[in-house]
């Protein structure tokens, strides 16, 4: 199968590992990544805060950028979930009914990393081994937008080596929330108190989402306990094979 990688920012900028391990992993799966490199912002955060006028270039490019494509991925559950479920909306309200529809196809075409492998690929054994313990947290855009249920999870039970903690109150948000966390500091403060506790009573290595944004919050967090607690991204857990270094 032919699938075009949606990178995301946070994936372009800060985090590229978790998109350059999606390529790895579906290579190894058989399939060719397109990268389309006119790709940019989905336009999630200018929606997120009361910019959605703004928001409209950004949509249109996006469909006009990933319209050629029968199958986009995109390691985030954020990004995925506003291009479902903004990207016709903005358009709509813009008055743009032709751009709406285009939205409409293009998110009918695009995946959340785990959606992609377990739904349309039929796949939950990627060939993954990881020997290391690790937990899971499902983060809010993937669990209630998208409602990827235990997708991800099916996934990591079929990693070799893997010991899979179960984490407590896993549906919690981390208190990220993107400009949530700027906004109301001290909220997030609090709800990241308990996530990191919560992490830090499995006893894990390694603390792994599908949500880089989530990731680095919770990072951020264990880093400056020096928990030594890792933060990693779904894709790099998946695309690990024995021998490999994460």
């Amino acid at each position: 199968m032919r699938i075009a990688l949606f990178a995301t920012c946070l994936g372009d900028v800060l985090f590229p590992e978790a998109p350059k391990a999606t390529v790895r992993l579906l290579e190894r799966l058989g399939h060719e990544v397109v990268f389309p490199a006119a790709q940019t912002c989905c336009g999630q955060m200018h929606v997120n805060t009361g910019y959605a006028r703004d928001a409209v270039a950004l949509v249109r490019h996006h469909v006009e950028t990933f319209a050629p494509y029968e199958t986009i991925v995109a390691p985030s559950g954020s990004c995925v979930g506003s291009v479902r479920h903004q990207h016709a909306m903005v358009a709509r309200k813009a008055g743009d009914k032709p751009l709406a529809a285009a939205a409409e196809q293009v998110a009918a075409r695009t995946y959340e990393l785990s959606e992609l492998l377990v739904d349309v690929l039929g796949v939950t054994d990627v060939g993954a081994s990881y020997p290391h313990r690790v937990t899971y947290h499902p983060t809010c855009h993937s669990l209630r937008m998208l409602r990827v249920g235990d997708k991800p999870l099916q996934l990591l039970r079929a990693v070799r080596g893997i010991d899979l903690v179960e984490l407590a109150d896993a549906d919690q948000c981390c208190g990220f929330g993107g400009t949530f966390a700027v906004k109301n500091a001290e909220t997030s403060t609090a709800m990241l108190a308990d996530k990191m506790s919560h992490v830090l009573q499995t006893r894990a290595e390694v603390v792994t989402a599908g949500d880089s944004s989530c990731l680095m919050h919770i990072a951020g967090g264990l880093a400056r306990l020096r928990t030594g607690v890792k933060a990693l991204h779904l894709a790099q857990v998946l695309a690990s094979s024995e021998g490999s270094v994460q």
